[in-house]
């Protein structure tokens, strides 16, 4: 069902979800609100909002929104990190859509998530479009705190997940790099290798840990955009 694209994929995928909703399907938010008071990645101005018309003055209410392409919860696309590569144009809604299972890093310490720690997940990994990691850090989401001092993949453990030519990579931290990072070898590596990357992921729900579900990510449809916030869900039993 996932090969449609536009309006036909949506209405499949709406459909979809009805359907598995009707199962007895849970449909799990992983989606940060945009808002006041947001967590944004150092140097990235936060979203503001003004009036352009009134139920009082107009009989409607229409908002002006200004954000920038990584607001809240986003998806990186290869334009990121280099110029020439695909844009969210190159990409098809489906692109954005698959099996996915998050894995409980959360007891990684020293500001690293080595390989032994993702290793053993992986006849899970090997069966996911999507490997999205738990690291517990939104914990501090809205303050200081959350913006650097996150743990991330050591070089060896991004290498093997490179390896799987999965459609993307989530963390539940403001950026798979150190906040402090100049070279930004982990968006080069997974985006160069096709791999997007979903940041500011939230987990509200444990039973996504360790298991699989289907998991969305649809971007807002930006022509040349190089990054888009997205409506992250998973669908599980």
């Amino acid at each position: 069902m996932f090969r449609r694209s536009g309006i036909a994929l949506q209405v499949v995928v709406l459909r979809e979800i009805s359907r598995m909703h009707e199962k007895g399907m849970r449909v799990v938010d992983l989606t940060r609100s945009i808002g006041p008071g947001m967590s944004c990645y150092p140097g990235t101005p936060p979203p503001g909002s003004v009036s352009l018309a009134t139920i009082d003055a107009d009989g409607f209410n229409e908002q002006l929104l200004t954000f920038s392409s990584h607001t809240g919860t986003h998806v990186d696309l290869p334009l990121h990190m280099s110029d020439g590569a695909p844009s969210l144009d190159a990409f098809g809604a489906e692109r954005f859509i698959g099996r996915g299972v998050a894995l409980d890093v959360a007891c990684a310490s020293g500001g690293i998530i080595p390989l032994a720690l993702i290793q053993p997940s992986r006849p899970l990994i090997e069966g996911a479009d999507f490997v999205l990691l738990h690291s517990g850090w939104g914990r501090y989401w809205g303050t200081q705190r959350y913006l650097s001092g996150y743990p991330v993949l050591s070089s060896e453990a991004a290498a093997w997940l490179a390896g799987f030519q999965l459609k993307g990579i989530g963390v539940d931290m403001v950026s798979v790099d150190p906040s402090d990072s100049e070279e930004y070898p982990l968006h080069n590596l997974f985006l160069a290798n096709g791999t997007l990357i979903v940041e500011n992921l939230v987990y509200p729900d444990r039973r996504l840990l360790g298991t699989g579900f289907q998991f969305f990510c649809l971007p807002l449809k930006i022509e040349g955009a190089e990054a888009s916030p997205v409506r992250a869900v998973a669908l599980l039993d």
